[in-house]
């Protein structure tokens, strides 16, 4: 059984209200370990930006509480198994994805578990209670044993940027050496321009921020541009690639990264959707009947496709930007910061 945070049994945990639409650090009980459940006491939970949807109100689905305790990325030892649980003990080193409770057997589990035919699962953060406390539990199915030696708090974000990023990359199909633009080099891409790199393609970085740009070329970028700022870097492009590039991931949120995205391909290059922004893509159906360019999507994906993710970052020393906090309380300069877009990698809790 897990031991005592305050007294009785309770917690803080970080929690979103749905009427005010305020995050209040709030004195909760430790959740109870359903037979299907492991409870984690976290080292580490980390802020993703789609985390943001719920508080803008966007394309995220609602919480079905009042309060829900936010975030979806976290690491962190198990303290309590539950009965019907295996592959787990007390003791273990964790990391969970997003989406808990799915049947994880059907044919749309097999794509995502969000899409469960039975309808059962829910997104940590928004319609289940998420990471950000002091403890979280997770459904065991959803969950695995962090390599032997990845540091914890950097392995956080792995669980969804990470593994987001990683089959961005990977599912673009290309061959080494082959060309691929990163649009949007923050929290995502910065992480994508490692995997590229770790694959063995060749990297065109775009962005409208020097820094982002500045700490892409560090990352090992092959060429870099900011898009704001220079007129003709989609004619450059072409010439640097001999014709574009073979894929385009869009990292961005924004519209007019997916707008211009198309444009550094060469001819029938994929278009790999992974931002979400705030209204739907307008796309010419003569364009991709015609093979100008295809069109695919990447996300965090299934529990089957998770521990690829996490131990290839491990192997290839892949590490997430992070800029950590140690009291749940910072979670509001947490959220301030990410809302002005004043981050090149995520932001994080660490528990001690």
């Amino acid at each position: 059984m897990p031991h005592e945070v305050g007294h009785n049994g309770i917690m803080r945990a970080a929690q979103f209200n749905t009427v005010t639409k305020k995050i209040t650090v709030n004195r909760i009980p430790i959740p109870s370990c359903k037979p299907h459940e492991i409870l984690i006491k976290n080292k580490c939970a980390s802020l993703c930006h789609s985390d943001l949807m719920l508080f803008w109100d966007s394309t995220a689905e609602p919480a079905t509480t009042e309060d829900v305790t936010i975030g979806h990325e976290n690491t962190g030892v198990v303290v309590e198994v539950g009965s019907k649980t295996t592959g787990f003990s007390v003791g273990d080193k964790v990391g969970c994805l997003g989406c808990s409770y799915a049947c994880y057997k059907c044919e749309a589990c097999k794509i995502h578990n969000l899409l469960c035919q039975e309808g059962t699962g829910l997104m940590h953060g928004f319609s289940t209670a998420g990471h950000f406390a002091d403890y979280s539990v997770s459904d065991y199915r959803n969950a695995m044993v962090l390599p032997d030696g990845i540091d914890m708090v950097s392995a956080a974000p792995l669980f969804c940027a990470g593994v987001t990023a990683y089959h961005a990359v990977d599912q673009c199909d290309l061959e080494k050496g082959q060309w691929v633009a990163v649009i949007g080099c923050g929290g995502l891409g910065h992480l994508g321009i490692q995997y590229a790199k770790a694959m063995g393609y060749r990297v065109v970085a775009i962005d409208i921020s020097d820094a982002q740009l500045s700490n892409a070329r560090s990352l090992g970028a092959d060429l870099i541009y900011n898009s704001m700022v220079d007129s003709t870097y989609l004619e450059k492009i072409k010439e640097k690639t001999q014709g574009g590039c073979h894929a385009a991931i869009v990292f961005s949120a924004a519209l007019a990264a997916y707008e211009q995205a198309p444009k550094c391909l060469r001819v029938n290059g994929l278009m790999m959707i992974v931002g979400i922004p705030p209204k739907n893509l307008s796309i010419s159906a003569l364009d991709i009947l015609l093979g100008r360019y295809r069109i695919k999507g990447a996300s965090s994906g299934t529990p089957d496709r998770m521990s690829a993710a996490i131990y290839f970052s491990h192997d290839n020393k892949i590490n997430p930007h992070m800029t950590t906090f140690k009291d749940l309380d910072d979670i509001h300069e947490i959220v301030d910061l990410m809302s002005k877009g004043q981050n090149a990698g995520r932001f994080a809790i660490v528990w001690e």
